[in-house]
């Protein structure tokens, strides 16, 4: 579990759950990561359970786990080979509800062969976005009554606008207070492009002298990024910050929030940037152009076109008005439709609802659920 938007979205989701209801268990089937071992202080957490890619043996290894802990529903988060080991333990070992949860429409998260081959012993798929829900009918083949869509959610009282933020945030970077700050908050994979917020930010330097970028997050690109950013002398405008706890301070502190990825499904990062009333530019890539409602709440632009990137953020920053509007619309739009509290209430519903039908509808109190999960 490193530090990233589908990590960060497990978190909230068990901490959302009623524990009278629902008793979550994590599986890591490598490391736990930094992320697995912060949140191993509040639940229980399995990790190292697979010796390498073809380490067969991994399915036994989770199957007596999962009859150990008297697991009642698996979810899967993820494709991969926790989607595959995942579910095939969870039907040797008897456990009812089997599910798959998916966060993105393309690599590295494709589905694949043999994860389609498993489908008849998956109760349930979730998408994350309602035109995420068709790409996993039409594209993956998934059964139509099988896919469930359960919109990711942040939590609206957490990410909120930081009247202060502004500030502070430039006077700890050493700014100006004038100085104009765009951000992102991606992992460091070589999907979230973070290469095309640099190139952006080469084009606009001489128009905007005083443009700074945040990049927050962590990940093997890192070196990638430094390099490129100091190929083209641009040390002193992007600023590398790292994981922070502090993200909705920051992301109020922007006066844009940028997503430049290859593929998406419905990123979270995009939710809290207008939860907090920062205005998005992003790719129109997955189902972000549900949020990112291109004039309203944002601005979309083609994959890796560098300079429509840079002309929708220069347009922005020529605009306070425009993008005050944005950002208004932007939080009411999530509070709206992409609440904590409705996606976990679909979870917990989903899981239920599949438990009693296998159960002939008889009434359960407390259950648990386990999240295999590989790093």
């Amino acid at each position: 579990m490193p530090v990233g938007g589908a990590e960060m979205l497990l978190v909230s989701l068990m901490r959302g759950l009623d524990p009278n209801r629902v008793r979550p268990e994590i599986v890591c089937l490598k490391e736990a990561g930094p992320l697995g071992d912060e949140i191993a202080k509040e639940y229980p957490l399995h990790a190292n359970l697979v010796g390498g890619k073809y380490d067969v043996m991994v399915v036994a290894r989770l199957a007596r786990l999962f009859r150990e802990r008297h697991i009642d529903a698996v979810v899967t988060v993820g494709a991969g080979d926790k989607m595959f080991w995942g579910r095939l333990a969870a039907k040797l070992a008897g456990v009812r509800v089997i599910a798959s949860a998916l966060h993105s429409t393309g690599w590295p998260d494709g589905v694949g062969r043999l994860n389609r081959l498993l489908t008849p012993i998956t109760d349930a798929f979730i998408g994350v976005a309602d035109s995420h829900g068709e790409f996993l009918k039409t594209f993956e083949g998934f059964p139509s009554h099988k896919v469930n869509v359960i919109r990711n959610g942040v939590d609206c009282d957490r990410f909120h606008p930081v009247a202060e933020a502004r500030s502070q945030v430039r006077q700890e970077l050493g700014l100006a207070s004038t100085d104009s700050l765009i951000g992102i908050v991606a992992a460091l994979r070589p999907e979230k492009n973070h290469s095309m917020l640099v190139a952006a930010m080469d084009r606009l330097r001489d128009k905007y002298p005083n443009l700074h970028a945040l990049i927050i997050g962590e990940g093997p690109e890192r070196g990638t990024i430094e390099a490129l950013r100091a190929e083209l002398g641009l040390n002193d405008r992007i600023h590398l910050l790292g994981n922070r706890s502090d993200t909705p301070r920051l992301l109020s502190a922007c006066d844009i929030f940028t997503l430049c990825s290859l593929n998406e499904a419905s990123p979270v990062s995009i939710l809290e940037a207008l939860a907090c009333q920062t205005p998005v530019v992003a790719t129109d890539v997955g189902s972000i152009g549900e949020t990112v409602i291109d004039g309203q709440t944002g601005r979309l632009v083609p994959s890796q076109d560098v300079d429509a990137f840079a002309g929708a953020i220069a347009d922005l920053l020529a605009d306070p008005q425009l993008r005050r509007a944005m950002g208004e619309r932007g939080r009411q739009l999530v509070m709206d439709t992409g609440s904590l509290t409705s996606m976990v209430n679909g979870y917990d519903q989903l899981i239920h609802r599949i438990h009693a039908v296998k159960q002939k509808r008889s009434p359960i109190s407390m259950r648990q659920i386990s999240l295999p999960l590989s790093s």
